[in-house]
């Protein structure tokens, strides 16, 4: 745990209660702060009271007697409408901050130097922030990871000299974050995304570039015109990342060799299961040029591509039988997140169907000649036979057993020289499941099951 002691002595509103909520009131108690937390759910509340927190409805406390108000980043800012308790506050008139600005005061605190690697983008954080700690674990030193990828950041190891902490930040956290100011920022990419919560895509954008402009060293993704428009204003040092775009003063992905600006080739990804598609060689060569930013040798950098397992359930290889690979992509709930795992495979035995999102599968169709055979689960059955018929030949398997086996039957008769079975739903799961992680867990134990 990292204390957070900037408002000891000092008593604090939190609102949210879930898990990073309730790792911040554990860390500021710590800290020496008082805190007076609420959550609308009674889990939450009964959950806070067990680790010792005091718990009261916010709705009807002093709010005069609070230093501040703590607010979890799933928790309405501004958009749609402010929370109650982001205006109880500003009646106040106290400041509204988050887990990741505690951190941030912190390290100013007590190890203003200790490096500190914050990445943020539409797509891709996950995974970049995952590959940015293998690889500096990688090289032998001590790194933290956490943020919006799991663990909550002040349940990591407090700041220290020669400790990195590796975090992916939302534009939610980033919004809570006014003293951001990370050694390495990443931006990876921005596409209209949270607009519900930012109201427009000027203001998501806006809160993005924020990341940037606190950062001691930037890495950009310039593929995309608003992330080019970020990098061309800052002024500090910077990396550009192109992949669809060559003609880039930094790092290029061509063919998934990584190439420097000399055009020298720094790592070759063309291999790399866990890195496929031109989606991944972006976050690769993100991550190359931070870790070179944090001086690590490009051969150590390459060495620790080689074996990145990859995140769960993002095309994740879960197995082997034959010639067929099986591919777990269940964390791809829209079209968006499936065109990715098409555009990086050829003769797909596809697996798809769940509870449809808006716009369906339309926008696939230019990648539908890399499909052999779709197989149909979930309530999305008849929309998506709709949208193949008379394109893509497809199979109504109705769960995801008959689905799979039917698939990976299927697939062991291709002639192709890898065929592949993917599990990329382009739907959410819960007309048949509890989310996308326990889809995904079972299509890779049903994949267990039929390879021994």
């Amino acid at each position: 745990m990292t204390p957070a002691t900037t408002f000891a002595g000092r008593t604090v509103a939190l609102f949210g209660l879930g898990g990073s909520g309730l790792a911040t009131a554990l860390s500021l108690q710590a800290g020496g702060a008082r805190v007076v937390a609420w959550d609308d759910s009674p889990v939450g509340q009964a959950r806070a009271r067990e680790q010792g927190i005091t718990v009261a409805d916010l709705r009807s406390a002093d709010w005069s007697g609070f230093a501040a108000l703590i607010l979890a980043p799933g928790v309405p800012l501004t958009h749609p409408v402010p929370h109650w308790s982001v205006d109880l506050a500003r009646a106040a008139g106290i400041e509204i901050i988050g887990d990741v600005e505690l951190f941030c005061r912190e390290r100013a605190k007590i190890a203003p130097d200790a490096p500190f690697v914050a990445i943020t983008g539409t797509n891709g954080k996950s995974t970049t922030t995952a590959l940015i700690a293998h690889i500096l674990s990688d090289a032998g030193l001590d790194v933290q990871m956490g943020g919006n990828i799991g663990t909550a950041i002040l349940s990591l190891e407090p700041p220290a000299p020669g400790r990195y902490h590796v975090i992916e930040l939302s534009s939610f956290q980033i919004d809570l974050t006014p003293s951001l100011n990370p050694s390495v920022g990443v931006l990876l990419n921005i596409t209209p995304d949270h607009l519900d919560r930012h109201g427009t895509m000027e203001n998501y954008a806006a809160i993005k570039e924020r990341l940037i402009q606190g950062s001691a060293f930037v890495v950009i993704g310039v593929d995309d015109e608003p992330s080019r428009a970020i990098a061309d204003r800052h002024r500090g040092p910077l990396v550009r990342i192109g992949v669809a775009l060559q003609d880039v003063d930094g790092l290029t992905v061509r063919d998934g060799i990584v190439a420097g600006r000399s055009g020298e080739a720094i790592a070759d990804l063309s291999g790399i299961g866990s890195l496929r598609g031109a989606h991944n060689w972006q976050n690769a060569a993100v991550a190359i040029a931070v870790a070179q930013a944090l001086d690590v040798a490009d051969g150590r950098i390459a060495s620790a591509l080689t074996s990145f397992p990859g995140l769960p359930h993002r095309m994740e290889e879960v197995g082997r039988r034959g010639r067929v690979l099986f591919v777990n992509d269940s964390k791809a709930t829209n079209a968006d997140s499936t065109e990715k795992a098409l555009t990086a495979f050829r003769d797909i035995h596809w697996i798809l169907g769940g509870k449809p999102k808006k716009g369906g599968i339309d926008l696939l169709a230019p990648l539908f000649d890399r499909v052999a055979h779709a197989y149909l689960i979930g309530a999305a059955s008849d929309a998506f036979a709709a949208t193949l018929e008379g394109t893509v030949p497809y199979t109504r398997c109705g769960t995801l057993d008959v689905a799979t086996k039917q698939a990976a039957e299927a697939a062991a008769r291709s002639e192709a020289p890898e065929p592949v079975v993917l599990l990329s739903p382009a739907c959410a799961s819960y007309d048949q499941f509890k989310s996308f992680e326990d889809r995904g867990d079972q299509f890779r134990a049903l994949v267990r099951g039929l390879i021994g």
